[in-house]
């Protein structure tokens, strides 16, 4: 759903209490005013207890307290801001919440997941952030995140205003159907202040790809899909083929589909170059034959994560150190009977909800165990079975390139003997790469 659709502007405030208690106090009073159903008491406890099972701060003095509870409407979407600052247990040090976005969500929503992570990715851009802080009025504030939940900035680019844009868009659209492609991709990081869907491409499915989080419009003009990928390299096309991989995975191009890609250097504003991939020539070795990329019981989303999360261990790193991790998704069933402890399982015991990677509070926990030796053994779902498990199959029937040490060859051999998918970071080289069926499809560079 798109997040703008959340937002009144009755419940954004601004908070006088310096405790999470008072705070959340104040949220809750704004939120359940016009609704009788909801009591304020009852969902205090739920907030409380959910924050002492786990902290529901994410950084940059930014909260999302949430609760799931039975009620009349799919969310309610609560907003304080605190200019002294509130006392929480999440920052370190001396830090304090000056921004606490507080969630109720019905529970039988079942994108609830999905949403949290959504605001967790946003409100964790520091511009942002800084943005919503320095509005000067809640009227402000309530401007600003109408256009950061939205996806885009107030003033979004033009890209045909320029003249050598215009020229790489309309050869674009003669290469798209001359070459027959499926669809175009526009790469949207090409402008610092975003990129304004526009009917460049008529007779083609037009894609954006981007590391912000933007929904597509309703506009029939606007974009038919959007593909958040995050690319932290300096080089050109960088986020292509990861792209193109989330696209395979969620249905949106086909095996058979060649795709014009259109891009340019990141905040250049300039396009400047037009590719054309065959999908099926690019990615015909991880194909190997057949006809799915994903197994049955993987979700497009969780793979998106957990590439994601990888992506970000392999640049970040742990504490200024290199990690190399390894992840196995679905087929959990047959997986289970290939691997054994390496130590106590840290995920044991906790709801599946609370550890389910696409929450957005699982992303420092994953990346607190990555530096354990052993695989995490993730469900289809997305839910975290176990970190730490040592991998015990073989694979004889595929050579891997030199150069690449056990922890490459079990993400090798459990893709094999398990209907599943395995995601390696390279502790020596920072390499992101993904298996599937033996076969090995980098997704990042080496680092140099």
């Amino acid at each position: 759903m798109r997040l703008e659709k959340i937002i009144s502007r009755g419940r954004i405030v601004d908070l006088h209490s310096q405790d999470m208690e008072g705070a959340l106090r104040e949220l809750l009073a704004v939120s359940v005013a016009k609704f009788h159903d909801l009591k304020a008491e009852p969902l205090l406890k739920g907030l409380l207890a959910r924050e002492d099972t786990m902290t529901t701060y994410l950084g940059e003095g930014v909260a999302l307290p949430h609760v799931r509870l039975k009620m009349g409407r799919r969310y309610l979407l609560a907003i304080g801001r605190s200019r002294a600052g509130v006392r929480h247990d999440g920052p370190k040090g001396d830090d304090k919440v000056h921004l606490i976005l507080m969630l109720l969500a019905d529970e039988r929503a079942r994108d609830y997941l999905q949403l949290l992570s959504s605001l967790a990715r946003l409100v964790k851009e520091p511009a942002l952030v800084r943005s919503l802080l320095d509005a000067p009025t809640p009227d402000d504030l309530h401007e600003r995140l109408l256009a950061g939940f939205g996806g885009l900035p107030a003033r979004p680019v033009q890209a045909q205003q320029n003249r050598v844009n215009r020229l790489i868009l309309g050869a674009a659209d003669r290469v798209a159907r001359g070459a027959g492609c499926a669809a175009v991709m526009i790469f949207g990081d090409t402008f610092v202040t975003g990129i304004e869907p526009g009917a460049w491409f008529p007779k083609s499915k037009t894609i954006l790809v981007t590391r912000n989080l933007v929904e597509p419009g309703d506009d029939p003009k606007g974009f038919a899909e959007v593909i958040q990928v995050r690319s932290f390299s300096t080089q050109r096309m960088a986020q292509l083929r990861s792209a193109i991989l989330v696209a395979l995975t969620r249905g949106t191009i086909a095996f058979t589909d060649r795709v014009c890609c259109v891009d340019g250097i990141t905040g250049s504003n300039q396009f400047d170059t037009v590719v054309v991939v065959d999908v099926e020539r690019e990615f015909a070795a991880l194909r190997a034959g057949h006809t799915d990329l994903l197994p049955d019981d993987v979700k497009p989303e969780v793979l998106e994560r957990v590439v994601a999360v990888a992506t970000e261990l392999a640049v970040e790193g742990r504490e200024g150190r290199p990690v190399g991790c390894l992840f196995v998704i679905g087929g959990t069933d047959k997986v289970e009977r290939l691997i054994k402890p390496l130590v106590l399982n840290p995920f044991f015991g906790y709801k599946e909800e609370d550890r389910n990677i696409l929450s957005p509070f699982m992303d420092e926990t994953v990346k607190e165990f990555s530096t354990i030796d052993g695989a995490f053994i993730i469900r289809g779902d997305g839910v975290v079975e176990s970190a730490g498990s040592l991998i015990q199959a073989a694979d004889s029937d595929h050579v891997l390139p030199s150069g690449l040490g056990s922890r490459h060859a079990a993400a090798a051999a459990i893709s094999v003997a398990a209907d599943c998918i395995s995601v390696v970071v390279s502790a020596s080289t920072s390499q992101v790469a993904l298996f599937r069926r033996g076969v090995m499809l980098p997704l990042t560079e080496k680092r140099r």
